[in-house]
């Protein structure tokens, strides 16, 4: 494994431009990662700050582990990295649709009840957004990604990295505001537009 995985800060840039890819009853959907934010173990809003628990278990696990939460209601997806047991990962908050737009767009309604999902760059630009894209779940969690034959259909592809990248501070937290370690592909209008959080 490359030595950018054993190290939040580096992977996240480094993952940008690489591609989830999710199989479903035999059908592909696939997107470029284009936004990531870092989580570091002495971070205090990392949800390792504090410890191992039952919780963010997976978090502690081997580096291209997924590592799924839930927050007010929006599920999350994390690639963890960092030697297992550091707990430490990146969150994938945007990725641009590749292949099996329609059905993300399908996965959204469903998982919104039958609302219409606005399509083109709100389809897949936010955390929970990709997850609803992707019908990512918190099975899961735990899973590993870069071996296609463990994760129940889902696989994070390796591509080449991404030149031009921007940073900012995170987006939606209270602590740690001031750290620039959220990631962005320059110009990639399926960036999401949350706003960094300020001190």
């Amino acid at each position: 494994m490359e030595r950018w995985w054993h190290d939040a800060g580096i992977a996240a840039p480094r993952l940008i431009g690489c591609e989830l890819v999710r199989t479903l009853r035999g059908r592909v959907r696939r997107g470029r990662i284009v936004e990531t934010e870092a989580y570091l173990p002495d971070d205090p809003a990392s949800h390792s700050f504090r410890g191992l628990t039952e919780r963010n278990r997976a978090m502690f696990g081997p580096p291209a582990t997924a590592y799924v939460y839930r927050i007010h209601q929006v599920l999350c997806f994390n690639v963890v990295t960092g030697p297992r047991g550091q707990g430490e990962a990146v969150l994938i908050r945007a990725v641009q649709p590749l292949e099996g737009e329609d059905l993300m767009a399908r996965a959204r309604a469903a998982a919104t009840q039958g609302s219409r999902p606005p399509r083109g760059f709100g389809l897949t630009n936010g955390p929970g957004k990709l997850c609803q894209a992707l019908s990512i779940t918190p099975r899961h969690d735990g899973q590993a990604l870069l071996d296609p034959d463990a994760a129940p259909g889902l696989r994070l592809e390796i591509r080449p990295a991404v030149a031009e990248i921007r940073t900012s501070p995170r987006i939606g937290i209270s602590k740690g505001v001031e750290l620039p370690l959220r990631f962005f592909e320059a110009g990639n209008p399926w960036v999401s537009p949350g706003r960094p959080s300020a001190p």
